[in-house]
């Protein structure tokens, strides 16, 4: 169905109520910082850090408003979704929508990351879980 598209595991997000906690956290047990990004929020930002250690990518984000509200809210750490890289983000979508699979997003989303930016749309597994496909532009 995806061919050799798809390339492998990306990164892992995970939301987190403060950045700079989670981020002497997470470099204190041996990750490195690899990139940190602003995302602009209505009057607020969400706050980005990639990290990694040995190949894997952890990206922890902190979100704004409500949404912080709620992973403040939670009794247990909570993982929001893996991503996996594909060489042609545009032929993902097409594989996942012949699938009968729903994509969240109606197109590739852009998002400054890394040198020249990514693309990326996610599904739902069996339990809600989030799969993110993501292109890194070359």
């Amino acid at each position: 169905m995806f061919g050799d598209n798809l390339t492998g595991f990306q990164h892992l997000g995970l939301p987190v109520t403060d950045l700079q906690k989670s981020k002497a956290f997470y470099t204190g047990i041996g990750f490195a910082e690899v990139m940190v990004r602003e995302l602009p929020q209505g009057d607020d930002v969400i706050r980005v850090a990639m990290l990694e250690l040995n190949g894997f990518v952890l990206e922890l984000y902190q979100l704004t408003g409500d949404d912080l509200d709620e992973i403040r809210s939670r009794q247990h750490g909570h993982i929001d979704h893996f991503a996996l890289d594909v060489r042609d983000i545009d032929a993902a979508l097409a594989a996942v929508r012949a699938a009968g699979l729903q994509p969240l997003e109606e197109s590739p989303v852009f998002l400054p990351f890394w040198e020249k930016g990514v693309y990326y749309f996610n599904i739902l597994g069996p339990d809600g879980e989030k799969i993110e496909f993501n292109q890194v532009v070359k």
